[in-house]
């Protein structure tokens, strides 16, 4: 059975860090496209960053890039989403997905897998 599990979601102030960690399982990972999208309440899910199956290729949304990393370890079937700089409007539910794809055309983005969420809270 596959599992995305998101954690390191929470409560921090405007320009403050977060290291977001996906862990998948149930299969092998490495030749997925992984990325992360968040949803705040009342609004579209919105892309934020993608990384290629090897890792050599990273994509990001304007309003994150330049704050937000995007990485993956193979060998733990894990990628990771480090936030810097953070703002109020960076507060929604963080998602993981595999098989990420679509994320360049507004409302295409889709996933095979994707994990239940991370909070991610951020007071002005």
């Amino acid at each position: 059975q596959v599992q995305v599990v998101e954690s390191g979601g929470g409560l921090v102030q405007a320009g403050g860090s977060l290291r977001l960690s996906c862990a998948a399982s149930g299969r092998t990972f490495t030749s997925y496209t992984m990325g992360w999208f968040r949803q705040a309440p009342g609004k579209e899910r919105e892309f934020v960053a993608a990384i290629n199956w090897s890792g050599s290729n990273t994509y990001y949304a304007d309003s994150v890039k330049g704050r937000f990393t995007i990485s993956r370890d193979g060998a733990k079937n894990s990628a990771y989403l480090q936030m810097n700089s953070l703002k109020p409007e960076d507060t929604a539910v963080y998602y993981c997905a595999a098989g990420f794809r679509g994320w360049e055309r507004k409302g295409k983005l889709e996933y095979d897998y994707r994990g239940q969420g991370t909070q991610v809270t951020v007071s002005s």
